[in-house]
């Protein structure tokens, strides 16, 4: 048996069914099912590889035997800062198939991303993590990434979004 080989690549069109399945199992570490995950083929294809695209996703594959199987994947888009007066490179997803993790995927990952971040001149690289994911947090923590405790995430979504679009909100 020989060692495994890891390999990253930009996703392609031709990735969104995978894009969705990753997703999808994204969702169920995270304790949600798969019916949860909104997403579809078709907005996949829209928004990753319309004419707008709104994110951008790299591929992780490991070849084992002369087998290469997808194993993980990072969805990330770009943000403002405004006190940097620079981008920012933002991590919206980061997931490795259970049976690849251990072989340093995850911190390729991170890698690309972050020379990604340094090649636009980014300011910072930022990403979220579910306080009861101990071993992500310690995983993250020991790469550098700093706890930014003293901010709170906000989210307005379905009929909240739509009052206040409409400027009808409570």
């Amino acid at each position: 048996m020989s060692s495994p080989t890891v390999r990253l690549a930009p996703a392609t069109e031709a990735n969104v069914g995978l894009i969705l399945w990753f997703i999808q199992q994204l969702a169920i570490y995270e304790k949600a099912t798969p019916d949860q995950v909104l997403a579809t083929p078709e907005l996949l294809q829209k928004n990753l590889f319309g004419p707008q695209p709104y994110a951008q996703v790299i591929i992780a594959y490991v070849t084992r035997d002369g087998v290469e199987k997808p194993a993980g994947f990072a969805m990330y888009f770009f943000n403002f800062s405004s006190w940097l007066g620079r981008p920012g490179l933002y991590l919206e997803d980061l997931f490795i198939v259970p049976e690849f993790r251990s072989l340093g995927i995850g911190k390729r990952l991170l890698v690309q991303l972050a020379q990604v971040a340094k090649d636009r001149e980014c300011g910072r690289f930022e990403w979220v993590v579910l306080d009861w994911n101990e071993p992500a947090i310690q995983f993250y923590l020991g790469l550098g990434a700093e706890q930014m405790k003293e901010w709170i995430i906000n989210r307005i979504s379905g009929p909240a979004l739509d009052a206040l679009a409409a400027n009808n909100a409570d």
